[in-house]
């Protein structure tokens, strides 16, 4: 009679490797920097520089889905390979050009679709690991790395831009987070189905009926919380999204800063802290009271900067610091929150392809978010080319969607079928 052996846990080492390819990943946030830096020569508007972000965003969020499904049926480890691979090989082509079509094709399509690979494939595996009373705090631990990316990405990227040229960091870059996302995706390794972890007690909260058996994709579309998820990660995603693309001509215009790595640092910071700190709190006073206070201190942020202009004292670099780093942290929040709800409703036999498609509303606000405001900006100027622009209307339309989902937040329950 064989006598079964007990299952290694190797829940934070896969933690730990999804954290490190969300560091590499994360160089999607230091786009303010890359677009603050390329030459007039290129013959971008504020709007073009826009475009190679936002189609990124957009392209990450609908290859979420396939992603998802793919590592919920081949691993983790395959998924994240490819998307590392697709992360260099679109770096390494936007190197290649001056052109704003294929640099936009290659950051954003490629290398987005690369970004989609890696982060689907990083959280699931390092949540099944671990009792559901620690869902929030490991999912906020893998997806911290991509929102605390930047506080060393921005300063590397501005020197090595400063040094080489935007096309050479591109091509530097690309090749650089090639190796070290397809290394650490070896790393990824899921527990062997039946697994079953210590401890059983549940975060705070209702979960659905069903969840522990897995919801289906179908399943969980035919269900109204889902729609309702989908829009306050709209909202929130968007809002803080819409904030990270600017933050090197929000920095300059507003506040005369000139470094803006130092405001982008400030940002992932609080990004990356904000993701741990939500998922943790949500752990034990509840998803929803948690998302509620996320939205309205997003507000006021945003209001605060409409009129951090000229002489005021909301312009001096501390406070734009600290709005920056509060920024990234509500921002941040949205990331450890909707997996974790996303777990608790629908449970994880199909937690792939259901977050995967919940997170087409991060693609698609963090797509049309930034664009309304470089179109904001750029109409700015034409109404008025003695200014250099502003985005004061973009930042009450982006509290106003926040205010909305903060109303809307406590009528998300837990759905009772699906």
């Amino acid at each position: 009679m064989s006598v079964e052996q007990p299952v290694r846990n190797l829940g934070w080492q896969v933690t730990f490797a999804g954290l490190g390819i969300n560091l590499a990943l994360g160089i999607l946030y230091t786009w303010s920097v890359i677009s603050g830096k390329i030459p007039d020569s290129w013959h971008w508007g504020e709007a073009d520089r826009s475009w190679p972000y936002a189609i990124a965003c957009l392209v990450f969020s609908l290859v979420m889905i396939p992603a998802g499904r793919l590592q919920d049926r081949f691993g983790p480890r395959v998924v994240a390979s490819v998307g590392g691979l697709l992360v260099g090989l679109g770096m390494i082509l936007a190197s290649l050009t001056t052109s704003f079509v294929i640099f936009a094709v290659a950051f954003g399509v490629l290398a987005g679709a690369g970004i989609g690979c890696g982060y689907a494939a990083a959280t699931p595996p390092a949540v099944k690991w671990f009792s559901a009373k620690r869902t929030g705090m490991i999912a906020g631990i893998v997806v911290s790395g991509f929102g605390l990316a930047s506080v060393y990405a921005a300063p590397l990227t501005s020197f090595l831009i400063e040094s080489f040229g935007v096309s050479r960091t591109m091509l530097i870059l690309g090749i650089a987070f090639t190796v070290v996302v397809v290394g650490l995706a070896q790393l990824l390794v899921p527990p062997p189905a039946g697994y079953v972890p210590a401890g059983a007690n549940p975060a705070k909260g209702t979960p659905a009926a069903g969840a522990k058996r897995g919801v289906s994709a179908l399943g969980m579309l035919g269900t109204v919380p889902f729609y309702l998820l989908w829009f306050l990660y709209f909202c929130g995603a968007g809002a803080g999204l819409m904030f990270i693309s600017k933050i090197k001509i929000i920095g300059h215009i507003q506040a005369d800063i000139t470094n803006a790595f130092i405001l982008v640092a400030a940002c992932a910071v609080g990004n990356g802290a904000g993701r741990i700190v939500a998922g943790t709190l949500s752990d034990k006073l509840g998803r929803q009271a948690t998302l509620f206070g996320a939205f309205v201190f997003q507000a006021v942020l945003m209001l605060l900067l409409s009129v951090a202009t000229g002489d005021s004292s909301l312009t001096a670099l501390p406070v734009m610091l600290l709005i920056s780093a509060l920024i990234g942290a509500n921002y941040g929040a949205n990331l450890s929150l909707f997996p974790s709800i996303t777990k608790d409703y629908y449970g994880l036999k199909n937690f792939g392809i259901n977050y995967g498609i919940l997170f087409t509303a991060w693609g698609i606000g963090g797509f049309l978010l930034p664009l309304m405001a470089g179109t904001i900006f750029d109409a700015a100027k034409r109404l008025d080319p003695g200014q250099v622009g502003n985005f004061t209307y973009a930042y009450y339309v982006a509290a106003v969607l926040l205010v909305i989902a903060a109303a809307l937040t406590f009528t998300v329950k837990a759905p009772k079928s699906a």
